[in-house]
């Protein structure tokens, strides 16, 4: 194992453009590419630790099941395992099944231990490698170009279901709540292109500075890839303590102070956004408590208000403590989609989501994130992200949103835009400006 230490004194362009550069070495030279970018946005109990890590083949040192990411987190180690825990997992936890098309293809589970890795921190970025020299490897990424285009024109893309169809189903999921087989549901639909042709890389840049978050990331395994600007925590491990934040509660940005501060008022008093965020902290709760030492499973922040570039969130965070010899696979498994992203209770609510939605979900609504050499652990929960495929050219991301028997459709709806709309603005708009973070 090899280690540089290089302080951003010493490089000769900017940090923001050495970053890219970075990631523009990682992805050119690399079949499998995980990158984590925090925005220096400060969040209760820290932001995605800001690290890159590339393998040269997506076969060497790969993780596919959770009996090979079990073994492979008992054994001692000096680099990072980084992945991610598709959707679909669900099915070897419970007695679940997809039916779906799967038009991305990304595999169910994937890990790796990266051959080289790279960790910003406050002044300074470390580079590891086991197969090259750090210097040759910053050197590289010194004379690396990037050009920040990703496309000649604007990228469209078309809803997977009508409104009329949305509409209808969540009545349909109404009329299940009232009969009591759930008491949330969080519905989601698609939207897509196909036989599209863009530069992934670029793509990622202009998301993340268009919706600045503290859990995006990028991921390329192949010829597939992830385009990630989640606000979400789907679960932390730091030492003996777990934390997860679900997000539940949603609405837009004022256009003044004083219309954004009206906005964020109006969703500290809604009942309807606090009951659909109590239900998924009551879920989470559970989840914890299957692993968690009893009586160490607390509500730290009930119903807090954050706000990002379009949107306020209401965000709940709910911690437990762990023996430390619990495993990091059993407290995943616990937790296991989370429940934001599902509804309550949870396997029926997955039953109803496999029965009215119509693709596979892919890694949306999975995690992505990482295994520290330490045992501690960070994932996201993939949301606000793009999915691509650039053998077929399949560009697709979804979003969606908690269905109560309270709800409103057309405000349900509505909702989906608005989480849309960033994403819908980068694929549309200005699509030959060069991007910076």
């Amino acid at each position: 194992m090899r280690q540089l230490t290089l302080p951003f004194s010493e490089l000769q362009i900017p940090v923001s453009q050495w970053k890219q550069q970075a990631l523009a070495w990682a992805t050119q030279h690399h079949e499998v590419v995980a990158y984590y970018e925090p925005n220096d946005i400060p969040y209760r109990h820290g932001a995605f630790q800001n690290q890159l890590g590339v393998c040269r083949k997506a076969t060497t040192s790969s993780i596919s099941s959770w009996q090979e990411l079990e073994l492979a987190l008992n054994q001692k180690r000096e680099a990072p395992l980084l992945g991610f825990l598709g959707y679909d997992l669900k099915n070897s936890l419970e007695k679940l099944s997809s039916g779906h098309p799967n038009h991305i293809g990304f595999p169910d589970l994937y890990f790796f231990r990266p051959e080289i890795w790279l960790r910003w921190e406050e002044d300074a970025v470390l580079i590891f490698s086991e197969t090259e020299a750090p210097e040759a490897v910053a050197q590289a990424i010194q004379e690396m170009a990037f050009s920040g285009s990703f496309s000649k024109n604007s990228v469209k893309t078309t809803p997977r279901v009508s409104k009329e169809e949305y509409l209808q189903t969540v009545e349909y999921l109404r009329q299940c709540i009232l009969e009591g087989e759930v008491y949330e549901v969080n519905y989601c639909q698609e939207f897509y292109t196909e036989r599209t042709e863009l530069e992934p890389l670029s793509l990622f840049w202009k998301l993340n500075s268009a919706s600045p978050t503290p859990f995006a990331g990028f991921l390329k395994l192949q010829d597939r890839y992830l385009l990630c600007a989640s606000p979400e925590r789907f679960l932390k491990r730091e030492e003996n303590l777990l934390v997860t934040q679900p997000i539940k509660g949603t609405i837009r940005r004022g256009s003044t102070p004083a219309e954004d501060q009206k906005q964020r008022q109006a969703l500290a008093s809604s009942e309807k956004e606090q009951a659909e965020n109590m239900m998924i902290v009551d879920l989470v709760r559970n989840d914890l408590n299957r692993v968690a030492q009893t009586g160490t499973v607390q509500v730290e922040e009930l119903f807090g208000l954050y706000g990002f570039q379009f949107v306020w969130q209401m965000i709940s965070t709910v911690t437990g403590r762990v023996l430390s010899q619990t495993s990091n696979v059993d407290i995943l498994k616990a937790a296991f989609p989370m429940g934001s992203m599902t509804g309550a209770p949870k396997i029926r609510a997955l039953q109803l989501i496999e029965q009215v939605e119509k693709t596979k979900r892919g890694l949306y609504s999975g995690a992505f994130g990482y295994f520290l050499p330490s045992g501690d652990f960070d994932f996201n929960v993939v949301i606000r992200s793009l999915q691509y495929n650039a053998a077929t050219g399949y560009l697709s991301f979804e979003v969606g949103s908690a269905i109560t028997y309270d709800s409103d459709p057309e405000q349900e709806y509505q909702e989906c835009l608005l989480k849309a709309a960033a994403i819908r603005n980068v694929l549309e708009n200005d699509l030959n400006a060069a991007s910076r973070v």
